[in-house]
């Protein structure tokens, strides 16, 4: 269906091939859309119903073809699943992207019309039919306004059918309210602050407004301009050449609520700002000098301590101006535990140490940044079943210089890391260091993974990908998504839960690869089999993949005298496991079985990245030299799945004797991370015929 919509396209001449190739090609053939597009600010397909009504002109389209080689009958299913995987695709796409391809698909649809002879009437009827719109449901109520300072746009807004509860008799316009689809940072920032009301609860589209532009404000502005326009917004003397004294304090009482909203979105993240920080002292200062003016404030200002952490009670008289100097140093002597740097915290920080085996194999070992060799290498022997004493850690830069790592040196080390690996080498009787050849640590290896309960080992597995996941702030999204250069700092939880992923794939083909005994290499496929249908069941889908992935590499998926020894009840299981990693119709068998889970749930996290980066490449951030606020809606509600993950925590059902050695085979895991290497052992153990 989606090659029949993009040769419909080509057809039309809505777009055409650079090499002017008359069959739409899937891969490697170049195409640009037609110069010859209508201006649509008047086009009936600019609305939303109308925008749909296209689309599905598109797929009516589609059967009247000419058959042609490479395309096939498409069934009603087929048709159906298409229809649901483009409104799924539109969902991605700005208004502005969907008026300009409506735009085009509007104008071609009328040439081609126009153009029929009386032999094609059918088609042309159906094209008529899709694309008119009768005279009675034209609307001529603007539904987009747009706020203009000295003749520029500085704010567009469109009118949308409120989702909250419904309105009051006689409110006719209040089921109806303007949402932003682009301004000026001010601009937007002051919308927000005028939609805001304070009342316990938000309306359902104050609430998203509110969060989209807290997840995402890092993209149009810095932190510091946003510290600064709060200031001025909360300091504000008067509001567009006027204001009623009375609605100071409520304008107040809304910075301060957006600012407590703030912090507790970020969080530590705030810690390490030092603009931020300065910004929360200054507009704590300013909150002690208005509370005696305004004592309503002192509810904000109570709850403004309670997040900061600051537990100190005080009375409306203590704020009066003879004691508030005093109230205010005598606050901040106190306890400023939320405001102080984390410093310390880093040392605390963990990441994944490589120790290379081999110069294709390594150790992948958790570990905090102030871990010393003797604990990563204790790791590490046991991990390859070495004595601990007959073991060293060396480090060796790229230009081949060695150096041994004493056991109280700190192993993990930054400028160590772009310079050059650790390696784990062997110690003979004369204290010499001799590095492992390549596959000497895999002999002899026992197989200790098959005397494991697969539930438990599955269930650990869970337990690590989920204190990665949970770790993951949303902003780390927005970051990797907007910053792909220098953005490592901000996004270390997600790049660890991506690498475990990574790793957890070569794992399994590391492991299966490395049993040279055909019987014990068959119970490792179908013990993999079942942990990755218990990973299902855990509704951990991050290592479910990595387990399919992993089983499903070249590598392993070539050796047929294993394969062919497998039950047909485990083929069958590991079938419709596959089924649910199938990529077809943007993997919607993923997808809707997600969709059906309920949380606490662990997403297949680069699926969330690829979903957020195509709202990314597919739509501008900026249009007209304003913020494309529809864009980074779309990104932020797609961010806040993993918020819906996370609202229930899982529990632990391990065994507290297996716990420990579980819990060490899954912390750290041994792998081969060259394709090459993996090729030449699945060669060794399964020689081709």
């Amino acid at each position: 269906m989606a090659i029949g919509v993009w040769q419909l396209l080509l057809d039309m001449g809505i777009m055409s091939s650079v090499d002017q190739h008359l069959y739409f090609q899937d891969t490697y053939v170049f195409y640009q859309f037609s110069s010859d597009e209508c201006s649509y600010l008047y086009c009936e397909f600019e609305r939303e119903e109308e925008w749909q009504n296209g689309v599905k002109l598109l797929l009516q389209l589609v059967p009247l073809i000419p058959a042609r080689a490479g395309i096939c009958e498409l069934s009603h299913q087929k048709i159906e699943d298409s229809e649901e995987s483009s409104d799924e695709i539109l969902a991605r796409l700005t208004s502005a992207v969907q008026r300009e391809l409506a735009a085009v698909i509007a104008l071609k649809a009328r040439k081609s019309a126009l153009e029929q002879d009386e032999e094609n009437s059918d088609k042309h009827v159906t094209v008529t039919e899709a694309e008119g719109v009768p005279d009675s449901q034209q609307d001529d109520e603007v539904m987009t306004v747009q706020v203009k300072e000295q003749e520029q746009n500085v704010l567009v807004l469109k009118k949308v059918q409120c989702c909250g509860p419904a309105p009051p008799a006689g409110s006719a316009e209040s089921d109806w309210r303007y949402v932003v689809v682009s301004g000026t940072p001010e601009k937007i920032l002051e919308h927000l602050l005028n939609d805001l009301h304070l009342e316990e609860v938000q309306d359902k589209e104050t609430e998203t407004l509110l969060d989209d532009f807290l997840l995402t404000y890092t993209v149009f502005m810095t932190t510091d301009d946003l510290c600064q326009a709060l200031l001025r917004h909360y300091s504000a003397k008067k509001y567009q050449g006027k204001e009623e004294n009375s609605d100071v304090p409520c304008r107040k009482r809304k910075v301060l609520h957006l600012v407590s909203q703030w912090i507790a979105l970020y969080k530590d993240w705030l810690h390490e700002d030092e603009h931020s920080k300065m910004f929360l002292k200054t507009i704590y200062r300013n909150v002690l000098d208005d509370v005696y003016e305004y004592p309503i404030l002192e509810k904000e200002l109570k709850e403004f301590q309670k997040i900061l952490g600051m537990h100190r009670r005080h009375t409306v008289d203590e704020y009066s101006p003879q004691r508030k100097n005093k109230a205010l140093f005598h606050q901040f002597s106190l306890k400023e535990n939320w405001l102080q740097h984390r410093g310390t915290v880093t040392e605390t920080e963990e990441i994944f140490c490589h120790v290379y085996i081999t110069e294709h194999s390594y150790v992948s070992v958790k570990a905090k940044i102030s871990s010393t060799a003797q604990e990563i290498l204790k790791v590490v022997a046991e991990k390859i079943q070495h004595a601990e004493e007959d073991l060293a850690l060396v480090a060796v830069t790229f230009s081949g210089e060695k150096h041994e790592l004493q056991p109280n040196d700190l192993a993990i080390s930054k400028s160590l890391e772009a310079s050059g690996r650790i390696y784990v080498y062997r110690k003979d009787l004369a204290d010499t260091l001799n590095p492992f050849a390549e596959n000497e640590e895999s002999q002899q290896r026992s197989m200790r993974i098959l005397g494991m309960n697969t539930w438990d080992l599955a269930l650990e597995l869970m337990n690590f990908d989920w204190s990665l996941f949970n770790s993951i702030h949303e902003q780390e999204l927005i970051y990797f998504t907007f910053s792909r250069q220098g953005s490592g700092e901000h996004t270390v939880n997600l790049s660890l839960l991506l690498q475990r992923c990574n790793e957890v794939q070569l794992w399994v083909a590391t492991e299966i690869l490395l049993c040279s005994q055909l019987g014990k290499r068959v119970q490792l496929v179908k013990k993999f089999i079942k942990i990755a249908a218990h990973c299902k069941a855990q509704r951990n889908l991050n290592s479910f993949f990595a387990i399919v992935m992993g089983l499903n590499t070249a590598s392993v998926s070539r050796l047929s005298q294993t394969w062919e020894k497998i039950p047909g009840k485990f083929k069958k299981l590991f079938s419709e496991l596959e089924s649910l990693t199938d990529p077809s119709l943007n993997h919607k068998a993923y997808r809707d079985a997600f969709k059906k889970m309920k949380p606490p749930k662990i997403p297949f996290m680069p699926l969330l990245l690829k979903d957020v980066t195509f709202i990314h490449e597919g739509n501008k951030t900026f249009l007209d030299n304003l913020v494309n606020f529809e864009k980074l809606h779309m990104i932020a509600d797609t961010v806040r799945t993993l918020r819906h993950c996370r609202t229930n925590q899982f529990g632990s059902d391990v065994s507290p004797k297996e716990h420990q050695e579980l819990k060490s085979h899954v912390n750290h895991l041994y792998v081969i991370d060259s394709q090459q290497a993996l090729f030449e052992l699945s060669h060794r153990i399964e020689p081709r015929v």
